[in-house]
């Protein structure tokens, strides 16, 4: 016996877009497509919500790397000056994408640096 994506919607309290999503993606067992219907199974369970809903879901995974950030420090002169460029790089581009700005990352960083392009008419 099956449900259709509306009653399963209902059901698990989700969009039907989302349970289309969750059985294209064959998260949802024994579900399959016949023309342009899905058919889910009767029984079938609802997946889990993969994303972090709770702060100490998502705690443990940030300790991880602050602990493996503590480990690598003290950085270097280098290191420290190259990541502020990375940064600095990474920001203005984004930045700029924003305003509608065309130039690639790469030369956002060449204007950074100095450098001028050409533009081809």
């Amino acid at each position: 016996m099956y449900i259709g994506v509306k009653e399963a919607a209902s059901k698990w309290n989700i969009p039907e877009r989302r349970v289309r999503t969750l059985c294209a993606e064959g998260k949802i067992e024994g579900a399959f497509r016949e023309g342009r219907i899905w058919r889910i199974p009767v029984g079938a369970t609802k997946p889990t919500d993969g994303r972090y809903k709770k702060a100490d879901a998502i705690i443990p995974q940030i300790e991880e790397k602050l602990e493996k950030l503590k480990s690598r420090r003290p950085l270097t002169q280098g290191e420290s000056e190259r990541l502020n460029e990375e940064f600095l790089t990474e920001f203005t581009y984004n930045s700029n994408a924003i305003e509608g700005n065309t130039l690639t990352l790469r030369e956002t960083d060449m204007v950074l640096k100095g450098l001028t392009i050409a533009q081809n008419h």
